[in-house]
């Protein structure tokens, strides 16, 4: 029998794959608890016009994150930490320093975890600072520390 997966299942395939299994499988394992669909001319139609919808989706995601990097590459985010001598900084500036800042200054919201950082901001100065805002969209900005 074939089916449409609803979802991951282990060993047979993944969410959307259409997949040959028995008939006793699918019926009462699969199907039964809704993990699966019988491949009618129907559910095929109805799972080729989602992927279409996904996909149309997707690309304007895709879209919508280039404009943003594009936006966010002119940035430079002020920052202001206590610092001692010779512009050390007590501690460092964290991502989630750095979220609030472009938060406050520009009115966008960036989930800290999109902000990658190779190592905590230990110095005064202006750095240069990526953040993830698709699977394919990085941007880079500028993150100026200044002395309080």
């Amino acid at each position: 029998m074939k089916v449409i997966l609803l979802q991951d299942v282990k060993p047979h395939g993944k969410k959307g794959e259409i997949v040959e299994l028995s008939d006793s499988f699918a019926k009462n394992v699969l199907i039964r608890k809704k993990q699966a669909l019988e491949a009618t001319p129907k559910n095929l139609n109805d799972l080729k016009l989602q992927n279409r919808h996904n996909e149309k989706v997707a690309k304007e995601n895709l879209a919508e994150a280039q404009a943003m990097a594009k936006e966010m590459e002119e940035w430079t985010v002020e920052t202001k930490v206590k610092a001692g001598v010779e512009g050390k900084v007590f501690g460092s500036v964290s991502s989630k320093e750095i979220a609030t800042a472009i938060r406050n200054q520009y009115d966008q919201t960036v989930d800290k975890k999109k902000i990658i950082l190779d190592e905590p901001i230990k110095s005064l100065g202006t750095h240069e600072v990526k953040v993830r805002l698709h699977p394919d969209v990085t941007a880079t900005i500028r993150v100026h520390v200044a002395e309080k």
